[in-house]
């Protein structure tokens, strides 16, 4: 039992920090000095897409799920388990993948403008 709700446990910090790959970029928006952090999560996330990474979580989650005597993850790992095919269908990978790498984009531009503009607005507002 203990095993089980760890591997349950690990499952979700790995859909959190799927969230957070897709949405932190917003998160720095209201505070800024998490990008660096915002940054290495998506490396992260696309070294693991592109490269085919193993990730330390689903890692993690197969241990934990194998000593509470269940089958780990399949080797297509966590989001073909959890999330493709059960969230999306399978044929909309490629758009969904996109669609992410588009939300990262956007708050990305977005902070770069919000930074751009607030200081502009401070330099303004100090010299009247």
């Amino acid at each position: 039992m203990p095993y089980r709700v760890l591997a349950d446990g690990i499952a979700v910090l790995h859909l959190m920090f799927l969230l957070y790959v897709m949405f932190g970029g917003f998160i720095a928006w209201r505070w800024p000095r998490t990008i660096a952090l915002h940054l290495v999560a998506v490396g992260w996330g696309m070294a693991s897409v592109v490269v085919g990474l193993e990730c330390p979580l689903t890692d993690a989650e197969n241990w934990a799920r194998r000593r509470a005597g269940e089958a780990g993850l399949p080797p297509t790992g966590f989001i073909d388990n959890y999330l493709t095919g059960v969230i999306y269908p399978d044929s909309a990978l490629g758009l969904v993948r996109g669609l992410v790498a588009a939300l990262v984009v956007v708050s990305w531009v977005g902070l770069w403008w919000r930074v751009r503009t607030g200081s502009r607005r401070r330099r303004i507002s100090t010299s009247g």
